[in-house]
Formats: C-alpha cells, sequence, structure tokens
C-alpha cells in the first residue's frame, strides 16, 4: 500500500488490514518511520525512538497474524506515547532535565492499556516542561512546531502528540489533561482530544484522591477516538475514583443523531472571556450544523463563577503534591512558571483548601443543575488562534492584556475545574488556514453523548480531513534521541 495512502487511513481500518493480512505491523511501521523522517524535522513531535525493538514487535505481530492467533483491537498499529505516560525502556523525562535519567521498567495504565490491544509502542513525543502550559517547549528538546503553520505553536501540554496525528506520523495518540492538554492541541492541530469522566480511564499514582488530571485519547476521527476509549476504559483497584463500568462499547449509538438534545452555546464561556472575535464567528457558523440536525440550541451557560478558583487552588495542590520537593531543591533549573504553581501550593492553609472543598461543592451543584435542563454545552475551545511558537504565551487575546500564563486558556481551565467530560472538536479555519475548534461539555460520565454529537458534527463538515500543507524537510534539523 502506498505510503501516502497509509498516511491519513484511520487507525480502525489500518488494525483491520493488519488482521485481514493485506497489510503487515512491519509495512505499517515502516511508513510511519518514513513519514517521522519526512515530517518531524520541521515539526519537533517525536522526541525519542527505539527502533530496534519497535521492529522486534512488529515481526513478533505479524507472526501472531499468521498463526491465526486472537488479535487485538490496535493489533499492528504503530504509535508514539506521551511523554508523560509511562512507557517501559524509554524515558520519561516530563520535559525537564531534572528528569532525564528515569526510565521506566513497566507501562502506566494507559500505555499498558493500549500494548494489551495490540499498539506497537515507538517512541515519546513531546511535552511542555513539567506539563505546565498550553505551549509544548522544553530546555531539554526544544520546541514543538503546528503542522497547519510551522511558525505557530502545536498548542499543550500533548502537542507532541497532536503535531503527530495531524501530520499523518501516525491515526491515533495518549495524552493528558489537567488544565485543557488534551483540548488545546487539538484544537490548534484540527484533531479531536478528548478529556474524560473522573474514573472513566484511571490514573494511578501516589495520590490515589487527586482528581482534576486526566488521561485520554486523541485521534482524526470520532470513530478511532471511540475504539480508543474501549480500549483505554475500565475500572482499576489501585485508583478509588474508578468508575465501575467495563467492557463499554463506545462505537455503540455513535450514529444515532442528536435530534432532540439540548445545546446551550456559551461565545464567551459564561464568564464574559475575552475571544478572538474570527473564532467566535467560525464557531456561530458551526451551530447551525446542529439546528440542521434536529438539536435546540439556546445560548445558556452554567453558574461557574467559582471554577477559576477551583482550578487554580487544586492544580497548585496538585503541583505541590507531584513535584514540590524536587521544585524547591532544584529551582534554577525549572521554569517560572512552574515555580509558581508550586509556591501557590506551599502557601496554602488549612482554611484554604476547606474553601476550596466547599466552592467544589457548590460549583458541582451548579454544574448538576446545568445539565439538568441542557445535555451539552458548548464553547470556543481556545480564545485565541495557534500563536506564534517563539512566545511562551499569549499576552493578549481580543484586545485584553493577560496577567498570567493560565489567563489566556481560562475556556478549558474552568471546564475541568467542572469535573466533567469535555471534547474538542474541529469546527473550521480561520482566513489564515489556522484551525479552531469547539468545545463540547457533558454530565460526568456521558462521553457516549460527547461521541455521538462529534459524529453527527464530523459527517456534516469533514473539517477533520482538511490536511496541513507540510511538504517533507530536506534536512534532519531537529536531531531524534534513539537507541
Amino acid at each position: 500500500m502506498h505510503d501516502e495512502t497509509l498516511r491519513w487511513i484511520s487507525a480502525t481500518e489500518q488494525a483491520a488490514l493488519i488482521r485481514a493480512g493485506e497489510l503487515s505491523a512491519r509495512e505499517a511501521l515502516q511508513a510511519h518511520w518514513s513519514r517521522i523522517d519526512a515530517f518531524n524535522p520541521a515539526l519537533n513531535a517525536v522526541i525519542f525512538e527505539d527502533r530496534e525493538v519497535a521492529w522486534s514487535e512488529a515481526k513478533t505481530a505479524d507472526a501472531r497474524q499468521a498463526a491465526g492467533e486472537p488479535l487485538g483491537p490496535l493489533h499492528g498499529v504503530p504509535m508514539t506515547n506521551k511523554d508523560t505516560n509511562e512507557t517501559r525502556g524509554m524515558p520519561n523525562t516530563w520535559g525537564s532535565p531534572l528528569l532525564w535519567h528515569v526510565v521506566p521498567e513497566q507501562d502506566g495504565l494507559i500505555v499498558g492499556r493500549l500494548r494489551a490491544a495490540g499498539a506497537i509502542m515507538t517512541g515519546k513525543n513531546n511535552v511542555p516542561e513539567f506539563a505546565a502550559g498550553a505551549h509544548t517547549f522544553n530546555e531539554v528538546f526544544g520546541v514543538t512546531s503546528n503542522p497547519y503553520d510551522p511558525s505557530r505553536s502545536a498548542g499543550g501540554s500533548s502537542g507532541g502528540a497532536a503535531a503527530a496525528i495531524a501530520a499523518g506520523m501516525q491515526a491515533v495518540g495518549d495524552g493528558s489533561d489537567m488544565g485543557g492538554s488534551l483540548r488545546t492541541p487539538a484544537s490548534f492541530c484540527n484533531i479531536l482530544g478528548l478529556r474524560p469522566s473522573r474514573g472513566r480511564i484511571p490514573l494511578p499514582s501516589d495520590n490515589s484522591w487527586m482528581w482534576l488530571g486526566r488521561t485520554g485519547p486523541m485521534a482524526r476521527e470520532v470513530l478511532d477516538l471511540a475504539l480508543m476509549m474501549n480500549v483505554l476504559s475500565g475500572p482499576d483497584p489501585r485508583v478509588p475514583l474508578s468508575i465501575n463500568e467495563a467492557g463499554l462499547d463506545f462505537r455503540v449509538g455513535l450514529r444515532t443523531g442528536i435530534d432532540g438534545i439540548r445545546i446551550g452555546w456559551s461565545p464567551d464561556v459564561g464568564l464574559g472571556l475575552p475571544v478572538e472575535p474570527e473564532i467566535v464567528r467560525v464557531c456561530e457558523q458551526a451551530l447551525g450544523v446542529f439546528a440542521e440536525a434536529g438539536a435546540i440550541v439556546e445560548v445558556a451557560a452554567p453558574n461557574i463563577t467559582e471554577a477559576d478558583m477551583v482550578f487554580r487552588q487544586t492544580r497548585a495542590n496538585d503541583f505541590e503534591s507531584s513535584w514540590g520537593e524536587l521544585v524547591r531543591e532544584n529551582s534554577a533549573l525549572v521554569k517560572p512558571e512552574v515555580l509558581e504553581n508550586v509556591a501557590l501550593g506551599q502557601r496554602q492553609s488549612a482554611a484554604d483548601l476547606r474553601e476550596l472543598a466547599r466552592a467544589r461543592t457548590r460549583l458541582e451543584g451548579h454544574v448538576r443543575d446545568y445539565f439538568d435542563r441542557y445535555d451539552l454545552w458548548i464553547t470556543p475551545t481556545v480564545q485565541t488562534l495557534p500563536f506564534p511558537a517563539e512566545q511562551r504565551w499569549p499576552g493578549m487575546v481580543a484586545g485584553q492584556v493577560m496577567g498570567d500564563y493560565l489567563d489566556w486558556m481560562r475556556s478549558v481551565c474552568v471546564v475541568s475545574a467542572m469535573d466533567v467530560p469535555a471534547l474538542s472538536v474541529p469546527a473550521g479555519f480561520s482566513a489564515g488556514g489556522l484551525p479552531i475548534g469547539m468545545q463540547f461539555v457533558a454530565a460526568h460520565g456521558k462521553e457516549h453523548l460527547l461521541l455521538r454529537a462529534a459524529h453527527a458534527f464530523e459527517q456534516r463538515t469533514r473539517w477533520s480531513r482538511v490536511r496541513p500543507g507540510l511538504t517533507p524537510s530536506l534536512s534532519k534539523g531537529v536531531e531524534v534521541v534513539s537507541m
């Protein structure tokens, strides 16, 4: 099969071809590598590879197929993993020189489930330092660029994964999301990024009660996103917040449509947030698709006035819990944004944490009230278009000065604080050809509804099939570490 054809087929199609013997896992892997070699120098999405081990695993995958053994739903599909998700035998640096030496002996849960489904792990993709900030750059590996305009940011923190998927290096990827880290890069790179419900994809850690951070999938197509949810979802005994539902098929009901569902739309995320006018215009044009499909669309938003406080205080507490000691001992080697988060967490008093718990409880009540009246909430995913990659973060959005590196991404951060699933869906392009995403939000446990709405929208628009105009690089550019 021609490499350009393989470049854009879905993971679902690729796995089906491998199972049928029409494509070998080794052919799929060679095509994956050729695309990395051609496009990664311009993007810096993939920052580590282990081709020797991947080739051995592809040979084994082909032998299993030839022997007629049972095969997983991602059998033979190659992919790189986010450099915050532990992959055995590969560095897990979190974009920090302090963690360059960390090489896990075991896969983390999300990578382990992908491997059990038959996927072949080929390397790691880039993240911001400690996954902090929605722009992927760090002092170890540099900046990841946007496939639709390599002078622009790919978003973050799952920016390496988003750029790799958008460029056709791989069909699907694993990411994580505390403050929009799946949704922002998905919006910037014209793909889908799903932040699942708390406990849908468990996240084992040394603090099993953390709730703000999530791991989840990214893809170019809704069907692949549903397939990834099938592979990744299910309880884990190490995580008491797990949703105790196993064996769900998120592909069921995708095509049943959205006739009669109630949708609230907020151009300013219900908080008067500054959003670039071009983004609002594209999203409002896209809303007509839902009306045509039979949905009821109104301007409406939940009461989330306390969401900023809940997000910032919870994030600070989580950063202090996860990284506080390491950051304080090595402050000269840590970027200021991380230092600020850890310092805020260290300053929190018992009274602060009591008020945080009460505010979160009030916020959850308001969110429940909203979803008693509406099935979905839709907002712009990001408040600004992909910005120049040399910037650390946008200092101004829609004419308003941003106070810090979290201000410009409040549209996703406040949704994280709501503790519900959210999905960024390609919604169109700016006049200059930059991707724009819409954020679909549903009640806890309602990923099926998010995927159904996204599928209905995808079938009527096909925005995700607008490919970037990348040409193969003539020079190596960025050096990829390999073993």
